[in-house]
C-alpha cells in the first residue's frame, strides 16, 4: 500500500524527532551513569579501574553539558569528588584553550540551585569568576546565607570589608550592616571579627542569645561505648528521663546533674564537666524548651563525636561519626515543637582513639528558623 506524500513526510519527521530525543536522553543518562561509576570508588583501589574508564569518557563531554557532571557530585565520597572535579576542569580547560564559548549561563543556573552538592556549586562559582571576574561581586552580595560554607565565608569577608569602609563616614549604617552579617556568620573566627567590629562602634553582642544556643542542661554518664557498640544501645535515658533516679553506668551507679555553660558559643565540654576524661563512653544531655506556639524549627548541632537528638521522644537526627572536625550548625535537622514544654535529649558518643586530635568530647546546640535566626524559649531571661 502506498502512503500519500504528506503522510510519509509526517512519519519520517516523527522518526527524526524520536531519534533526536532518544539520542539526547541517552547522552544525559550516560553522563549520569559515568558519574555514578566514579562515585563507587572505594578505599584501597576499589572501583578505580572502572572509574578511569568513566573519566576517559567524561573528558569528552561537550562543554555545554558540564553541569551534568557537576550534578553528579556527592560529597559523602571525597575521593570521588576529586575525580569529578578533575573531569569538570578538563572539559572547561580544553574548551577555553580552543576558544569555545563558555557555558556562563548554565553555570550560573547551576550555582543558583541550592539543592545541588555544595562542593559542586563551589566549583561552578570558581569557574564563573575565572571566566568573568566581574561577576564575583554580584554573586557574593547575594551569597551571605549560601549553604556552601566556603562560598558563604567568602561572601561574609567581602561584606565585612564593605561595612568597615563605611565606619568613618556612616557609622550607623556600618553597624546595621555588621549586625546583619553576624546573622550569617558560622565560622568562629569570622563571628569574633564581626563581633569586635560591632563593639568598636558601640554595639553590644550577646552571642548565646543572638544565635539561640541552649545553655542549661542536665547531664548523665558515662555509659559504655566500648568498640563504639554503645551508639545503638538503648540506654535508660532513651526510654524515660527521671532526673532523680540513679542509673547503672559504665562503672557503677551514676546520677543526673545540672550544668550551665558560660561559653559564648554554648559549648558543653564534657571532658571538663565530667569527673574524668572518659574514653569509649556515652553521655546524655537533657533540657526543656518552652515554645510560645506550635512551630517547625531547625535544631542545629555542632558535635565532633557520634550523636543522636530526640525532640519529645522522636529521633530527629543520628550521626555515627567521630572526630571529623566540627563547626556551628554542623548538623541541621527539622523538628516540630509543641506549644508549651518540649523535651530535648542528646546522646554524645566518645570513641577510644588515643591520638591527640581525637580527645574532644563536646557539643553545642541551638534552635532557629530555616534562615538561621534564633528562636528563643518563651521563658528565657
Amino acid at each position: 500500500m502506498r502512503y500519500p506524500f504528506i503522510k510519509r513526510f509526517l512519519t519520517m519527521f516523527g522518526l527524526i524527532i524520536s531519534f533526536v530525543f532518544i539520542s539526547t536522553s541517552g547522552y544525559c543518562a550516560e553522563i549520569s551513569d559515568l558519574t555514578k561509576t566514579i562515585n563507587k570508588i572505594g578505599p584501597k583501589g576499589a572501583g578505580h579501574a572502572e572509574a578511569r574508564m568513566a573519566m576517559a569518557e567524561l573528558s569528552k563531554t561537550d562543554v555545554n553539558d558540564v553541569s551534568d557532571i557537576l550534578a553528579g557530585f556527592d560529597s559523602r565520597n571525597k575521593l570521588a569528588v576529586n575525580w569529578l572535579r578533575a573531569a569538570v576542569d578538563t572539559v572547561l580547560d580544553k574548551a577555553q584553550q580552543q576558544g569555545k564559548e563558555m557555558p556562563v549561563d548554565a553555570l550560573r543556573e547551576f550555582l543558583a540551585e541550592t539543592k545541588y552538592d555544595s562542593n559542586a556549586r563551589r566549583v561552578a562559582y570558581e569557574w564563573l569568576i575565572q571566566i568573568k571576574p566581574e561577576l564575583r561581586q554580584e554573586i557574593l552580595t547575594s551569597s551571605l546565607n549560601d549553604p556552601s560554607l566556603e562560598i558563604r565565608r567568602e561572601a561574609i569577608t567581602n561584606a565585612v570589608e564593605a561595612a568597615v569602609k563605611q565606619k568613618t563616614d556612616s557609622p550607623d549604617e556600618a553597624l546595621k550592616q555588621l549586625k546583619s552579617i553576624l546573622n550569617s556568620a558560622r565560622d568562629i573566627d569570622q563571628i569574633d571579627e564581626v563581633t569586635q567590629q560591632i563593639e568598636t562602634l558601640g554595639g553590644k553582642v550577646d552571642l548565646p542569645t543572638h544565635f539561640g544556643f541552649l545553655m542549661n542542661w542536665n547531664l548523665i554518664g558515662p555509659f559504655d561505648n566500648s568498640g563504639t557498640k554503645g551508639f545503638d544501645v538503648v540506654y535508660a535515658p532513651e526510654a524515660t528521663v527521671e532526673l532523680d533516679k540513679a542509673l547503672e553506668g559504665k562503672s557503677g551507679n551514676i546520677k543526673w546533674f545540672a550544668h550551665t555553660t558560660e561559653d559564648r558559643y554554648g559549648l558543653m565540654d564534657l571532658n571538663v564537666i565530667m569527673p574524668e576524661k572518659y574514653k569509649g563512653a556515652i553521655a546524655y544531655a537533657h533540657t526543656t524548651f518552652q515554645s510560645d506556639k506550635e512551630q517547625e524549627v531547625d535544631v542545629r548541632l555542632g558535635c565532633i563525636n557520634g550523636n543522636k537528638i530526640w525532640i519529645n521522644g522522636k529521633l530527629i537526627t543520628s550521626n555515627h561519626v567521630y572526630h571529623a572536625n566540627t563547626s556551628i550548625d554542623q548538623y541541621i535537622a527539622r523538628a516540630k515543637l509543641n506549644k508549651g514544654n518540649n523535651i530535648i535529649l542528646v546522646k554524645i558518643a566518645q570513641n577510644e582513639q588515643e591520638e591527640s586530635w581525637a580527645q574532644r568530647w563536646q557539643f553545642q546546640l541551638r534552635i532557629c528558623d530555616e534562615s538561621g535566626t534564633a528562636i528563643l524559649a518563651a521563658d528565657r531571661n
